[in-house]
């Protein structure tokens, strides 16, 4: 028998929302502050030990880590090494500020100027420096302004601090992702992430 591994999406707001094809035919057990979007664990990210340790394979975290002060991020990122087992990954997806600083200097651009078209609508430098402007208006929670910023180094460096030596980066169209493990990655991660 197939054991099916297990990802926590922390953050996600909704398993109608599609991750990555990787992760196609595993368990997704949804986590989030909302109970509004019926997650399967209704948690703030910053109270991870309160669950059990070493249960999931992935820490999916998709353009929530943002949503947290500075000075929380550490609590979060232990608390995914808590709920990791001890061959699992942390997969990081946060906006690009250090990248969105380039764009905006280099074409002179305004906090307000219209950066891309997503599928919700229009984003802007502001939405991505603070939250999706429409999303905060509408619902007026504060849990959807962003809190703090990453660039490539930045997020690298978090997660060293935080107990997460072995850290594979990308970046495209003003997304980070971070790959990030404890210890180093077995065969089955590195096929998984495309890891030399």
């Amino acid at each position: 028998m197939t054991v099916r591994r297990k990802l926590l999406n922390v953050g996600g707001n909704s398993k109608k929302i599609g991750l990555s094809k990787v992760y196609d035919g595993w368990e997704q057990v949804l986590l989030d502050i909302d109970p509004s979007v019926r997650p399967d664990i209704v948690c703030d990210a910053r109270d991870l030990f309160s669950l059990q340790p070493g249960f999931y394979d992935v820490i999916y975290c998709s353009h929530n880590l943002e949503h947290y002060y500075p000075h929380e991020i550490p609590k979060v990122l232990q608390g995914f090494k808590h709920l990791i087992n001890s061959c699992g990954a942390v997969d990081i997806h946060v906006p690009d500020i250090g990248e969105l600083m380039k764009i905006v200097v280099q074409n002179n651009m305004d906090i307000n100027d219209f950066l891309y078209e997503s599928n919700t609508g229009p984003i802007t430098v502001h939405d991505v420096l603070f939250g999706y402007h429409v999303e905060l208006e509408k619902t007026g929670n504060d849990f959807f302004a962003h809190k703090t910023g990453f660039s490539m180094q930045g997020i690298e460096k978090v997660l060293h601090m935080n107990g997460f030596p072995y850290v594979y980066l990308g970046a495209a169209n003003l997304e980070i992702r971070a790959v990030a493990f404890t210890e180093p990655p077995n065969s089955f991660f590195r096929n998984l992430y495309q890891i030399p």
